[in-house]
């Protein structure tokens, strides 16, 4: 029997990427979130979800350096659990949770490079482009400022 791994299918600018379903706990559609002055770029801000306070991170800003426009009416939140911080991921669309052969999952040598560590293989399935894996535990620990960040989330709750 061929070994399966879930994964939620996302946008994040214009390409497609993967984060394994045992870290995503949720799919939310925006609500309000208040801008906190003094937070790394990649913070959009804090929003009360299901009565739990959570740092909303712009993953358009993460990985492309630009701010996401989370007014359009495309954007959802992959609600992760990493370690110990609960964030939510801005994304432009979660699409779909794919069944991906593990066979199917190339190792590529980014992880040595540590801007990229966080891509733990890219998956290669039939008739699509290539799609990244994220490992949202390591990308949350490559966030400069992160420290500090889940300090500030555990004295707001």
């Amino acid at each position: 029997m061929t070994s399966m791994q879930k994964a939620v299918i996302f946008t994040a600018g214009k390409d497609e990427y993967a984060i394994p379903v045992t870290y995503v706990y949720s799919i939310e559609r925006p609500v309000n979130i208040t801008p906190i002055p003094q937070m790394p770029g990649y913070v959009a801000g804090l929003a009360k979800v299901r009565d739990e306070l959570l740092p909303l991170l712009d993953l358009e800003k993460i990985l492309y350096g630009t701010k996401a426009d989370m007014n359009s009416g495309d954007y959802k939140w992959i609600l992760i659990q990493a370690e110990n911080l609960t964030a939510g991921l801005a994304v432009k669309d979660a699409r779909e949770i794919m069944e991906i052969p593990e066979e199917n999952i190339k190792q590529i040598g980014l992880a040595s490079y540590h801007k990229t560590s966080y891509i733990s293989g890219v998956a290669s399935m039939p008739e699509r482009d290539l799609i990244p894996l994220i490992n949202p535990v390591k990308l949350i620990d490559s966030l400069e400022g992160i420290k500090e960040l889940k300090v500030y989330v555990e004295d707001q709750a």
